[in-house]
């Protein structure tokens, strides 16, 4: 998926850019009250997320403009210097790293269930398939599983803060409804790019 196309209207590439930036502030302010609760020094663990993230979109964006995530290749390139490079950062970080470990264990429940809030920005799916930049099944899937996980998170926060009955088990349903969407983008962007390389049908690259 690229946002920045001229198929889609500049305001909202812009608005997609202004939402990240504060993904990455809400990211690095939730960081900020773990490395506190770790006796970590905050202001060093806030400053190197926010630098990290930054690091990490202005690449994004860059290898976004060069075209290779146009190149409708299986699996989808941007997988491939994207995420999944993200995911394996992010695990290697958060097991091997002593501090950073424990700021992850000295965040709270309900902290960590309302960061799922962001993904309110699975708006963005239907927006870009309005403009028709994005497969209908992708874009609605994805956008419903976002919208879904980030208005249930409100109510689940809610429950472990208050450490309501059965509020464990709630919790656990509600992260593998979360995996489950997670995957399905995945699934089905392999699926969609699978059959627009071989009938030529619309793709997560195709700019119309």
């Amino acid at each position: 998926m690229n946002i920045l196309t001229n198929t889609i209207p500049q305001w909202v590439s812009i608005l997609f850019i202004v939402t990240f930036c504060v993904t990455i502030v809400v990211i690095a302010n939730m960081v900020k009250k773990g490395a506190c609760c770790a006796n970590l020094n905050p202001k060093i663990y806030y400053n190197s997320i926010i630098s990290f993230l930054l690091a990490f979109y202005l690449y994004k964006s860059l290898m976004s403009f060069t075209g290779i995530f146009q190149q409708n290749t299986l699996p989808p390139k941007i997988f491939l210097f994207t995420s999944m490079p993200l995911l394996v950062f992010y695990f290697l970080i958060t097991g091997i790293n002593k501090n950073w470990k424990n700021i992850v264990s000295n965040i709270s429940l309900p902290t960590l269930i309302r960061f799922h809030i962001i993904r309110f920005v699975g708006v963005f799916f239907f927006i870009i398939y309005y403009y028709n930049a994005l497969p209908k099944y992708f874009a609605i899937s994805a956008g419903i599983g976002d919208v879904l996980a980030a208005f249930t998170a409100i109510f689940v926060a809610k429950l472990a803060e208050r450490k309501a009955k059965y509020y464990k088990p709630i919790t656990i349903a509600w992260n593998i409804i979360g995996l489950i969407d997670i995957l399905n983008v995945v699934v089905s962007g392999m699926i969609i790019t699978k059959l627009s390389i071989t009938t030529g049908s619309q793709s997560l690259t195709t700019q119309i």
